[in-house]
């Protein structure tokens, strides 16, 4: 959902971006939110400019006469390789070894590719619950969500209404993995809210369907009519996997 003035998380978000304190999956993340919305991208060339203004204008110290060698002295004299990394070279390496995106396309090299969707799905989730609504169409009727996904993406996907099962849903989205946007469902079952993300699904990327946790989040993977379904929540297993088993085998759908 695009807002005329983004939120405080966001803003925030976008600093840690600048000073390259955030992990690839979450710097991949705010640089695709900033590019959809202005406010959030002259944010960020704010604060390059301020940093910019600072290191012109203030004078930096130097360290003291012989510190270096102290330093040396007083780990026996080991000599530590000058290293510089940063989440941007990381990301970088990451991206050209994991995936070639063309447009809707995905070349996908065994589970560590299955890991990184898992890590960046997840981010998308953690994102939503930050975001001052986490749909872009908020609606409990599937015959309202389903047609919104129409012209946004390839094809809309599964809705089924599992409201008298205790798992209402909320509305959808859309998020975007690599170059490819793809639909995402909201569920909500008691206080928690499931993100229920469906893609085409690969061969060689949907090798690994295993439960997983990733960063204190159950992730459940599974494949069904050549679509590849992934189920983010803070639920826990048992019932997540409850909730997908309902949602396979549901007939209420538009």
């Amino acid at each position: 959902m695009t807002r005329s003035r983004p939120d405080d998380k966001a803003v925030l978000l976008v600093h840690a971006y600048v000073d390259g304190e955030l992990d690839p999956a979450n710097a991949l993340g705010i640089a695709q939110q900033m590019s959809a919305e202005p406010a959030l991208t002259a944010e960020c060339e704010r604060v390059k400019a301020l940093q910019r203004l600072i290191q012109e204008r203030l004078p930096r110290d130097k360290a003291p006469a012989g510190l270096h060698a102290r330093i040396e002295a007083s780990v026996g004299g080991i000599k530590w390789p000058r290293m510089q990394p940063s989440w941007r070279a990381l990301a970088a390496s990451i991206a050209l070894t994991a995936m070639v995106a063309s447009g809707s396309t995905w070349l996908m090299v065994g589970p560590q590719q299955q890991t990184m969707v898992a890590d960046a799905l997840v981010s998308d989730h953690i994102r939503a619950l930050m975001a001052a609504e986490p749909v872009d169409v908020a609606s409990s009727n599937r015959h309202t969500v389903k047609p919104w996904f129409n012209g946004r993406i390839p094809s809309s996907p599964r809705v089924v209404d599992l409201a008298k099962q205790d798992f209402p849903l909320v509305g959808g989205r859309i998020d975007v993995v690599g170059q490819t946007p793809v639909s995402t469902l909201v569920y909500r079952h008691a206080k928690h809210l499931i993100s229920l993300t469906a893609m085409p699904a690969k061969s060689l990327f949907d090798l690994d369907r295993s439960p997983r946790s990733v960063n204190g989040y159950n992730v459940l993977h599974w494949i069904e009519n050549g679509v590849s379904y992934w189920a983010i929540s803070d639920l826990a297993a048992k019932e997540l996997e409850n909730f997908a088993r309902l949602f396979r085998t549901s007939q209420t759908e538009l």
